[in-house]
């Protein structure tokens, strides 16, 4: 099986996302490519799609997005979608406000059929953001690191590897 593994990502982080999930699902046994939303060809040589987004004050990243309209129900092999955002401690209620689905999460599983859903904590280090969020990530130190959950994350593979190799028995 093939499967395509990707990412629209701001500074890199749902990028390196991405590329846990592809290594997962090649440790499963099957055939990875990674590659930027950008860079997507023609999608009828996939088994299976897994695309994913760094979610920005609520929304999708445009690459990301344009890539789930190039998606539709009856044209394309099983979807998975991810998005990446929530950093800080959970417990937090600024941070639980950040755990929410993007906005337009219902469109794009409708639109692309997608099996499922995961939002996936996020890394946010103030060194490559400037001006009015450097600001703002001065004043809420407490956003600042990696949150992201690595077990989780291959977990997750491992769930969309399994669904894949039991569909192709």
């Amino acid at each position: 099986m093939h499967v395509l593994v990707t990412a629209a990502s701001r500074h890199g982080s749902t990028t390196e996302i991405a590329e846990a999930l592809a290594s997962a699902l090649e440790d499963r046994g099957l055939e990875v490519a990674v590659l930027p939303p950008e860079q997507v060809g023609d999608l009828s040589t996939y088994d299976a799609v897994v695309l994913g987004s760094g979610v920005y004050l609520g929304h999708w990243l445009p690459p990301a997005l344009a890539l789930a309209h190039r998606i539709t129900r009856s044209s394309h092999p099983p979807v998975w979608l991810f998005s990446s955002g929530p950093v800080g401690d959970p417990a937090k209620s600024m941070v639980k406000k950040m755990g929410v689905d993007p906005a337009e999460l219902a469109s794009l599983m409708d639109s692309t059929g997608a099996v499922e859903h995961r939002l996936l904590p996020g890394k946010l280090d103030r060194h490559p953001v400037h001006g009015v969020q450097r600001l703002a990530l001065a004043m809420f130190r407490s956003l600042q690191g990696d949150f992201r959950d690595w077990p989780a994350t291959r977990e997750w593979a491992g769930t969309i590897a399994d669904r894949l190799l039991t569909e192709a028995a």
